[in-house]
């Protein structure tokens, strides 16, 4: 079947609620990555102190730090919410509330103030990756699963791309004008709440429900097991991850080819870096669907794991050109693409109403845990090597390939 056939086969429920959860996820890539593109520069603003100083990257980590802890607790909370309140209205709550406090950053006097504002935005972020996961596995037929997480995590990279096109354009501008992009999501959320229903598999399950479940049925006999997976493969994968997509931009500016050049080239640099390597992710989407299809979740997790932590090694493990260095993050970029495998791997391994929960929990869980390792490499990491770090974070990805193993789904779930 052609991908326009198969558009055509759905039903106007299924497209709205694709189409939601897409946008969703294209400005959870817009807000999320908007700060990393202006870190070092904007953070030594706050702190009236040149970007080499060292308080610059303590602070600044401190604040990606901040970030993912918000987006810890938002995807559990706005977890718990999705369940009880449904997907789409829940959808609604999170998108507002990443864009009102995006662009509430623009208006930070100093760092704590900075801080607060990631730290709330991030809370419907990771609200919104779990609710917007739920939405879509329980909408679309499952054979469609390994497609749509490499659809789905498109969206997110085609929201980088944007916050690098605009990281570009207003290169020669204050740095505090970039989060006021971050309002447009907002925009979108009267369409949502008028135009996609609640799935029928939801309202099915409100229909035959006895007590609410809680947040402690996670770890009831039968599910424990599942859900302490999970979490440690979540908590491995992405402290790493987000060690590098945080420590990536001041590897970029401290690179002998860069860092004699003005700011503005700097971050012109910084944008186009990140640009490639969420290029090169699209294509990293894809490959892991396909993988998915073939091999099952498990084994397709656990090989571009293992890529990842191999690019990442090779990369700062030696002083290579900056043409070498592009080419490394190249490689990276398209690891990235198992991240997607999540979105419909996570959410079938928990009863209906305990999904978002469930998935918030276990993947957001997984934030907690890079960012104490991104306050930790923020405090032990030297300002002009930031690539020893990374190394060391790449080791990360030796348990998270063995854990990808221990997924309990079978290779028909994703046939």
């Amino acid at each position: 079947m052609t991908p326009r056939a198969a558009w055509r086969s759905l039903n106007p429920q299924q497209k709205r609620s694709g189409i939601a959860g897409w946008l969703g996820w294209m400005f959870d890539g817009l807000d999320l990555h908007l700060y990393t593109l202006v870190a070092t520069s904007f953070v030594a603003t706050l702190l009236c102190v040149s970007q080499t100083d060292p308080e610059v990257g303590m602070k600044g980590s401190i604040i990606q730090a901040a970030f993912l802890a918000g987006w810890a607790v938002g995807g559990a909370v706005f977890g718990i919410i999705g369940d009880r309140l449904g997907r789409s209205r829940t959808l609604v709550l999170t998108i507002l509330c990443y864009s009102l406090f995006c662009g509430l950053s623009a208006l930070a006097q100093n760092w704590q103030q900075l801080m607060i504002c990631r730290f709330l935005s991030a809370l419907g972020i990771g609200g919104e990756w779990a609710v917007g996961a739920a939405l879509i596995s329980e909408t679309f037929p499952k054979s469609w699963r390994p497609w749509l997480a490499g659809v789905l995590q498109t969206g997110v990279n085609v929201g980088i791309l944007i916050a690098c096109f605009f990281g570009i354009l207003m290169q020669g501008l204050d740095d505090r004008w970039i989060f006021v992009v971050g309002l447009a999501p907002a925009l979108i959320t009267l369409w949502i709440r008028r135009s996609v229903p609640e799935p029928e598999e939801w309202h099915a399950a409100q229909k035959h429900a006895g007590p609410k479940p809680r947040l402690a049925d996670l770890f009831a006999p039968g599910q424990a097991g599942i859900t302490g997976r999970a979490l440690l493969i979540c908590a491995t994968c992405l402290t790493a991850h987000w060690a590098f997509m945080f420590w990536q931009q001041s590897f970029i500016r401290s690179h002998e080819a860069v860092k004699f050049l003005s700011d503005a080239e700097k971050k012109s640099h910084v944008a186009w870096a990140l640009a490639l390597i969420v290029g090169c992710s699209i294509v990293g989407n894809y490959l892991s669907s396909w993988l998915a299809v073939r091999w099952g979740y498990a084994k397709a997790m656990a090989a571009m794991a293992a890529l990842y932590g191999v690019g990442m090694a090779s990369c700062f493990a030696a002083p290579w050109s900056y043409g070498a260095v592009l080419g490394w993050f190249a490689l990276i970029g398209m690891c990235q693409g198992f991240f997607g495998l999540f979105t419909m791997c996570l959410p079938p391994m928990f009863p209906t109403l305990l999904r978002t929960t469930g998935a918030g929990f276990c993947y957001n869980f997984g934030r907690l845990a890079a960012a104490g390792g991104t306050v930790f490499f923020g405090i032990f990491n030297k300002p002009d090597e930031p690539g020893r770090a990374l190394l060391f974070t790449s080791l990360l990805f030796i348990p998270a390939t063995l854990l990808c193993l221990w997924l309990p789904q079978a290779r028909e779930e994703a046939a």
